[in-house]
């Protein structure tokens, strides 16, 4: 049986530059988003997309802010997420590629700039097609 699981994605702002990584291993491989992952149960969604940019980027951020709801089907992997989606400024330190099953590039991107092909949520969320 398919159920919808609970992602979390964070778009980390360093001036006019957002930090995405290059999806590798799981759905979407190959496509440019941001640091995220799977919400744990109990956790707080503000300290879960935190907790990614650190575990995926080394990167920590200020207080995050909620940003939309996406809801993505994914048809051919057979997946369904609701995305929560934050927006937080990046405190301090470099971005690497920390979770080297999960990406294979990381770099931040200027705004007006960002490269080719981005994930389909977040996609959707720079065009304002959110739930909330």
């Amino acid at each position: 049986m398919n159920v919808p699981r609970v992602g979390v994605g964070i778009v980390v702002r360093r001036e006019c530059e957002l930090l995405l990584v290059r999806r590798a291993g799981t759905h979407g491989s190959g496509t440019w988003s941001t640091p995220g992952g799977h919400l744990d149960y109990g956790e707080d969604p503000a300290a879960c997309a935190a907790r990614e940019a650190e575990e995926e980027t080394g990167v920590s951020v200020g207080p995050a802010s909620f940003a939309g709801v996406t809801n993505d089907l994914f048809e051919t992997e057979g997946k369904h997420y609701v995305t929560l989606w934050f927006e937080a400024e990046h405190e301090s330190g470099e971005a690497v590629a920390l979770a080297d099953d999960e990406l294979d590039a990381v770099g931040w991107f200027p705004e007006d700039a960002l490269p080719e092909p981005l994930f389909p949520p977040l996609v959707k969320l720079l065009a304002g097609r959110t739930l909330a």
